[in-house]
């Protein structure tokens, strides 16, 4: 079932999505070669309590951690540990927050130093097909038209894999809600999309092959290749022309350009 929000509950639903922003912000700021991610989510937890949220992500179905924090070849989910952070990585941190009833749930990719190009070609791709699903999210349109622009985007320009284990969703009150919204498909596919519908669009793009696996601690999810893998993620509200975005990834990147440590062409990144 999907739950259409009230104009009350979007702006509710906004101030967890930039509590969100705001704490991605605070680890583009410290992110190094030799931290760890870790670290990186007990300053995340940190970061929640102080500004009065709870991880959406601590205990969700058992997972241990305040948040996901996916290196290199790890699609999604990557447990954070005491491996150190180097020079070429690439880094997804995921990150969900509650507060005041309702989640904020985004995710960004980050390129520390020295990354190669074609990587850095993935990471620009990718964000830029998560903006062209956005314009696809808007009232009358359907869940297909999302994944069908982010595939042609991403699969069918540039010869990515588009993972299909794992999709994006709606959000509100519950972390996972209808509809679920996969980053393929065909145009004019799947549920209508109504205005007020808040959805957590994600794509998933691996530089090889789309094929995953999942490791034994039954979350890592991995490349079956090996090869680097992107992760990015804005919450949305449906409207009738323009859909609303409810993060904001501008103050990611004014932190990301701050960090000498990571890389600063935001031409190369953005794109």
């Amino acid at each position: 079932m999907v739950y259409i929000k009230t104009p009350a509950e979007v702006e509710l639903m906004r101030h967890s999505a930039l509590l969100v922003s705001a704490t991605l912000a605070e680890i583009a700021k410290i992110l190094r070669p030799g931290i760890t991610t870790l670290s990186l989510d007990k300053t995340i937890g940190e970061m929640i309590a102080d500004h009065g949220g709870v991880p959406s992500f601590l205990n969700f179905h058992g997972y241990p951690f305040n948040s996901c924090i996916s290196v290199n070849d790890v699609v999604v989910h990557g447990f954070p540990n005491k491996t150190e952070l180097k020079d070429g990585d690439i880094i997804s941190v995921d990150i969900g927050i509650v507060k005041n009833g309702y989640h904020g749930d985004h995710a960004y990719t980050f390129a520390i130093g020295d990354v190669k190009p074609e990587v850095l070609k993935l990471i620009r791709v990718t964000k830029e097909s998560l903006y062209k699903g956005i314009e696809k999210a808007v009232a009358g349109n359907r869940v297909g038209d999302i994944g069908s622009a982010i595939q042609e985007h991403t699969e069918k320009k540039y010869g990515y894999g588009v993972v299909r284990e794992l999709v994006g969703h709606g959000l509100g009150k519950s972390l996972h809600e209808d509809p679920q919204v996969p980053n393929y498909g065909k145009r004019g596919s799947g549920a209508k999309l109504k205005e007020g519908t808040v959805l957590a669009i994600e794509p998933m793009i691996n530089m090889g092959k789309k094929e995953v696996y999942t490791e034994s601690d039954g979350w890592t999810v991995r490349t079956v290749d090996h090869s680097p893998s992107v992760h990015f993620e804005h919450d949305v509200c449906v409207q009738k022309n323009e859909a609303d975005i409810l993060s904001d990834y501008g103050i990611i990147e004014a932190a990301e350009k701050a960090n000498a440590h990571l890389v600063t062409d935001q031409s190369v990144l953005v794109g």
